[in-house]
């Protein structure tokens, strides 16, 4: 394909027949480990930009808390416990906004969890109110959370923040690994094509000692070697990188029916797509200029 014409047979070594199905496993792997990257980093940002900023205050059931001397306490319904917990909350320095979820959005909430179907009118269930807080607005949460227990005993505020750095720190972690992967499979990559250059040096050593003989400039001897693993490059690249792309395509399609609010979306978009599709022209480069280099290294050490 992109081979000009050439002195030396090698498109006939064994070694040269094995390398594009070689390139084929490194482009999948690769492939696999960059898509992995690129879903990790998109969820963690979506996490990021969901949570960044906000609180959780939950207040739980109150409709049967009675006074101590037995007498029902109409301050202790759950709708007036939620309106002392919202003023607190809406006189506190720093926050944007409160605003308590209606019990059709609890269920809502619940409903990928338990199933829709599942929940009766006496079924009790906290209220929750979704709190957001101005930029960088240094809100102390154990001041509100002290405020907010005195007004409204057992109210407790959700800090999103301590809950996502661990999640952030398994991504990241998990996204090191990827990127460990990736490493490998380049050095796996070069590692290869040096072995099998050095393999047809030593196959056709003679017709390359000829050459030198007629003239031949160490440049030329090693165009015919970087154009062949050029050729082997691309040939397994877009092979590897069909059947990942295939992969990739399945798992989307599969996630894409699994109703999980945590779980971060298997498809790529556009530029996600544009930059893996690069993936076997990037290795078919690699494997020009690691032909082409160590061509010219063993040729350097002919007498």
């Amino acid at each position: 394909m992109f081979r000009p014409r050439s002195d030396l047979p090698l498109e006939h070594d064994a070694a040269n027949r094995f390398l594009p199905w070689l390139i084929v496993l490194i482009v999948y792997l690769a492939a696999l480990a960059l898509a992995g990257l690129m879903v990790l980093s998109t969820a963690a940002s979506g996490w990021g930009r969901g949570l960044t900023d906000t609180l959780t205050v939950q207040i739980p059931p109150a409709a049967s808390m009675a006074s101590k001397d037995g007498v029902s306490d109409a301050n202790s319904a759950p709708e007036a416990r939620v309106d002392r917990a919202l003023e607190v909350l809406r006189a506190t320095p720093g926050v944007a906004q409160a605003k308590a979820l209606s019990r059709e959005e609890l269920l809502a909430l619940l409903e990928p969890w338990l199933g829709s179907g599942q929940f009766t009118e006496e079924l009790s269930l906290p209220a929750l109110i979704d709190v957001k807080l101005k930029a960088h607005s240094g809100v102390s949460l154990e001041g509100l959370a002290a405020t907010l227990d005195a007004a409204v005993p057992g109210a407790t505020i959700d800090d999103h923040k301590r809950w996502f750095g661990r999640l952030i720190l398994l991504v990241r972690s998990v996204e090191l690994i990827a990127g460990g992967i990736v490493l490998l499979v380049s050095l796996a990559a070069i590692a290869t094509v040096i072995f099998v250059t050095r393999t047809g040096l030593a196959i056709h050593h003679d017709v390359i000692e000829l050459l030198h003989v007629m003239g031949a400039h160490d440049a030329y001897i090693a165009r015919q070697f970087q154009f062949q693993a050029l050729d082997m490059g691309v040939r397994g690249g877009a092979i590897g990188f069909a059947l990942a792309a295939s992969t990739l395509l399945a798992l989307g399609y599969l996630s894409a029916r699994i109703e999980a609010m945590l779980l971060p979306s298997l498809e790529l978009n556009a530029s996600q797509w544009l930059a893996l599709s690069a993936l076997p022209f990037v290795v078919a480069l690699i494997s020009m200029i690691t032909a082409r280099v160590t061509v010219l290294r063993a040729l350097a050490k002919l007498p």
